[in-house]
């Protein structure tokens, strides 16, 4: 086979897995347990001049102490279970998972109550006292997974531009868009290989160091089929002298059409870090916030041309009514994913109730009958480490988005981070040393390595070639969400089963990191705004060159 076969052969594949973290001192992971045990022995070894061995067997077993309970297992370390534990404890204790949206009249009244009856001795008033705390503690402005969300534009017929403020993170601004989806019915595996190509191109054109967005969430909606349409026709369209069989033909075509079938509904949200370099961007499009929309509205333009270069179809800026509708549906399902003619952008939660571990338990109406619905909602980590470490193609995930093996609500969702090419070339490069390392001291002595170890230098050989000057590539940092929903704690309990099944043996994702103990926060990763990544840590190199390249030029035009 000669060079140009092969590469022909390789076209479309890449090696993902494996890889959670840049390689470091101690290793691509454990950094954190590695610092402790040096502190642990540090600080052992000062107390020996003053106490002799005693300190430093103290230390020693410390640092086995340490090791042991941070070692991770496929049911995380004993440290990460108690934090879990703790967490939950705590929010049962406090109540502090229930949610009710703000209604500013029940307020006004449940305050007044408190303050009549605050000196009380009646048990029944003490009690009510209580119920009364906790729901105006439960009544936020908006649910855990939208926390510090708000909007720079949320007009009616424009963009929506959401505008984030989370505690303990950067702040930035969001766009959701509607997309149709890059394959649509029958596609050849070359089709399948140029759109992914091409999102690929749009991505690395928006990672360089003067692109303003940083960070793209591509989000996939799978829910059950909607005959209403199909029922609407038959009604409008259908003979009235049919024969009575006829009709209940055309019933039946409707229901054995509907069970069990799924359809998919796509969208991508980018993202901009409000950071120094965005507002000296906006004052040259005006003073204030009219000048951040001036250059919102450039960046919108510029990002739906990226999408339908990309094959994404025709996308659609979703306005501020409209990305919360959907974030109402993805917790009721039971809302139209569309429906927004009774909501307002600042309407982002339903009624939700905690003291569940594994579980975000949402307490809606239906619309259409106005019957109250109970819905069960959780959330699991995909990560790089968590992944069997292969050869994959553009659709490994096509079993998790469309395979017919599961039957459950859910979302399935990437967010990814975009590095410019130099700073992800010196990254390659390190990790393609230490690969190339472990591997050779895997070998030393006549022993057989590990076949990980030589997929992941290969992987990262291919990495690092990728990132030459001239490729046209940028780096990334990603991580994948999925939430299923279930009418019931049984069957949620039975469809987390089959999910982390069809993960393992269709996906080769050998686990799924389920974020319980704060199912309710972890909801919103899976929602179009843009929650759940960790920017990634910069090195040194590059924080300098990010401190030498400032904000840009003030006199200059753009």
């Amino acid at each position: 086979m000669n060079q140009q076969e092969q590469a022909e052969q390789q076209r479309g594949v890449f090696i993902l897995g494996g890889e959670g973290s840049h390689r470091g001192f101690w290793g691509e992971k454990a950094k954190g347990r590695g610092w402790g045990v040096v502190i642990i022995l540090v600080i052992a070894f000062i107390f020996v001049p003053s106490f002799g061995w005693p300190p430093i067997v103290l230390g020693v077993l410390a640092a086995g102490v340490l090791v042991l309970i941070t070692s991770a297992t496929h049911n995380g370390s004993i440290l990460e279970r108690r934090v879990r534990r703790k967490r939950h404890r705590e929010s049962v204790k406090t109540r502090s998972g229930d949610y009710h949206p703000y209604d500013q009249q029940r307020v006004t009244m449940l305050t007044a109550a408190l303050e009549q009856t605050a000196k009380t001795k009646d048990k029944a008033e003490r009690a009510a006292r209580v119920e009364w705390a906790r729901e105006l503690a439960a009544m936020r402005a908006t649910p855990d997974g939208a926390d510090g969300m708000g909007w720079l534009q949320s007009a009616r017929g424009i963009p929506g531009i959401a505008w984030h403020g989370p505690v303990g993170e950067d702040p930035y601004l969001s766009v959701a868009f509607a997309v149709s989806g890059q394959l649509r019915g029958m596609e050849s595996p070359d089709s399948t290989l140029r759109k992914a190509e091409g999102f690929g191109a749009q991505l690395a054109g928006r990672a360089a160091p003067g692109s303003l967005l940083r960070f793209v969430q591509p989000v996939t909606r799978i829910l059950p089929a909607d005959t209403a349409l199909q029922e609407w026709w038959v009604m409008t369209n259908i003979d009235d002298e049919a024969p009575e069989w006829a009709k209940k033909s055309y019933e039946e075509v409707l229901m054995l059409s509907g069970t069990g079938a799924m359809v998919q509904r796509h969208y991508v949200v980018a993202s901009w870090p409000l950071n120094a370099r965005f507002a000296e961007k906006a004052r040259k499009f005006g003073e204030g916030r009219d000048g951040w929309r001036r250059l919102m509205a450039a960046e919108i333009e510029s990002a739906q041309r990226g999408l339908h270069d990309a094959y994404f179809g025709e996308a659609v800026a979703l306005t501020a009514r409209g990305t919360t509708a959907v974030i109402r549906h993805m917790q009721n399902p039971s809302r139209p994913l569309d429906l927004v003619r009774d909501l307002a952008p600042t309407d982002l939660g339903e009624r939700a109730r905690g003291g569940e571990f594994s579980a975000h338990v949402v307490e809606g109406i239906d619309p259409e009958t106005g019957a109250p619905v109970e819905w069960w909602h959780r959330t699991a980590a995909i990560r790089a480490d968590h992944l069997s470490v292969a050869q994959r193609t553009p659709l490994w995930l096509l079993p998790l988005l469309t395979g017919s093996k599961l039957d459950v609500i859910r979302t399935v969702s990437f967010h990814i981070e975009l590095t410019p090419a130099s700073e992800a070339r010196r990254a390659a490069r390190k990790d393609l040393v230490a690969d190339m390392a472990t591997e050779h001291a895997q070998t030393a002595g006549g022993r057989i390595p590990l076949d990980e170890g030589s997929v992941r230098v290969l992987a990262a050989q291919r990495r690092r070639n990728d990132l030459a000057e001239g490729g046209g590539h940028h780096g990334t940092n990603w991580i994948g969400y999925v939430t299923i929903t279930s009418d019931s704690k049984e069957q949620l309990a039975l469809d987390s089963r089959e999910l982390e099944e069809l993960c393992d043996t269709d996906a080769g994702i050998h686990r799924l990191e389920w974020l319980d103990s704060y199912q309710s926060a972890a909801s919103g990763l899976t929602w179009p705004i843009g929650r759940g990544i960790k920017p990634d840590e910069p090195t040194w190199a590059a924080r300098t060159m990010r401190m030498l390249a400032d904000k840009g030029e003030k006199e200059a035009i753009s």
